[in-house]
């Protein structure tokens, strides 16, 4: 068995597996904690949970779990392209936006090709070149988001993918729409730019995307979402992709027919048609925001200013103190795997949730001093 995991290609064999958030059950068997009183601020996960309108209709669609789901969204592909105002063959799905990076990894990086992204960036467009054997190049952050003008000079003929995140994750910082724009102008036509905009929701009005609007003139252009975020959908894992039609019909050709489950596809057109709940979803993040960022000025903590549903704090001895919180039942994100050692990455939650991770922080900082 050995020597068949040695002739498996040095690329897969080199892989670091993605290291989720720690789940809640796990954290309870660890610490022998009630799973209760456990609270998990991790993951970036809507903390108001689901739509009611989605989980009415998650309820109705098991009535037919044992027939195969639509292998071409209809219902969903019909309610997206209402919503964004799209066209059909402008989109592909995918189990999470995860998936929608994925395809277009596999669709367009080979071994010997380039993919190019930003220090502290999601550590997935990392993982999805390194599965196809393509070379990673990772671009030095300027003041921990995306370097603009530095990503465009590392652009080579091997370049065929640009990863951008807008807003970032794990830093939460924003790149302008002007400075997007002209960064698409300038990069050659035969590099896909793959927007990731799994938090867009969380954005005030006056900063949501307007990259679905830009289409028309960026073939090599790449929008993902995901319904992970706002709309309560993490579980089910429901993402999908906007692009030109040409690019959206390669990502199919190497999608899985039946990559979105028919429970997930109900959940997720009932969670796109309520405004209501994802408008309440804003206002408890922006709310929560300015409570969690309040109470680690206060603690002497510094914050890397954040536009999506969660914040990145610096902290002396991160790894000690992520350990502590976990003792107390709270659970964050150490982020050292993105380059930022001396960093947590703490999700907005509740107001009472957000209270106990400041109240658990401050203890722990005051037992330390």
């Amino acid at each position: 068995m050995t020597r068949l995991c040695d002739l498996a290609p040095s690329n897969i064999r080199a892989i670091a597996p993605y290291q989720p958030g720690k789940p809640i059950t796990e954290l309870a068997r660890e610490m022998g904690l009630k799973p209760e009183a456990i609270i998990k601020l991790a993951s970036n996960e809507n903390p108001l949970g689901v739509s009611p309108k989605a989980y009415e209709a998650m309820q109705e669609a098991l009535e037919d779990i044992a027939r195969y789901p639509d292998g071409n969204s209809f219902a969903l592909r019909d309610c997206v392209c209402r919503k964004f105002k799209l066209q059909p063959d402008q989109l592909v799905f995918g189990n999470g936006s995860n998936d929608i990076l994925e395809l277009a990894a596999r669709a367009f990086l080979t071994p010997g090709t380039e993919a190019v992204y930003a220090q502290h960036a999601f550590a997935v467009y990392a993982l999805v070149t390194q599965a196809t054997g393509a070379v990673g190049i990772s671009v030095p952050a300027r003041d921990f988001g995306h370097d603009l003008d530095a990503m465009l000079a590392a652009i080579t003929d091997k370049t065929r993918i640009i990863f951008i995140a807008n807003p970032n994750n794990p830093t939460g910082t924003l790149l302008g729409k002007q400075a997007l724009r002209d960064f698409l102008a300038k990069v050659p036509k035969q590099v896909l730019v793959v927007l990731d905009e799994a938090y867009d929701e969380y954005l005030a009005a006056d900063l949501k995307s307007e990259a679905f609007s830009w289409l028309d003139e960026f073939d090599n252009l790449l929008i993902s979402r995901t319904l992970s975020k706002a709309y309560g959908l993490a579980g089910l894992r429901v993402g999908f992709g906007v692009t030109s039609p040409v690019v959206a019909d390669l990502m199919n050709r190497v999608r899985q027919p039946f990559n979105v489950n028919s429970v997930a596809q109900a959940a997720a057109v009932a969670a796109l048609e309520d405004d209501e709940f994802v408008e309440r979803s804003y206002a408890l993040n922006q709310a929560g925001m300015v409570q969690v960022t309040q109470g680690l000025v206060r603690l002497g903590l510094s914050y890397i200013p954040s536009y999506g549903n969660f914040v990145s704090f610096h902290v002396a001895q991160a790894g000690d103190v992520y350990q502590q919180l976990l003792k107390h039942g709270v659970i964050v994100r150490p982020v050292a795997a993105y380059e930022m050692p001396d960093y947590l990455r703490v999700s907005i939650g509740l107001h009472a949730e957000n209270a106990r991770f400041l109240e658990v922080l401050e203890h722990i900082l005051k037992t330390r001093a």
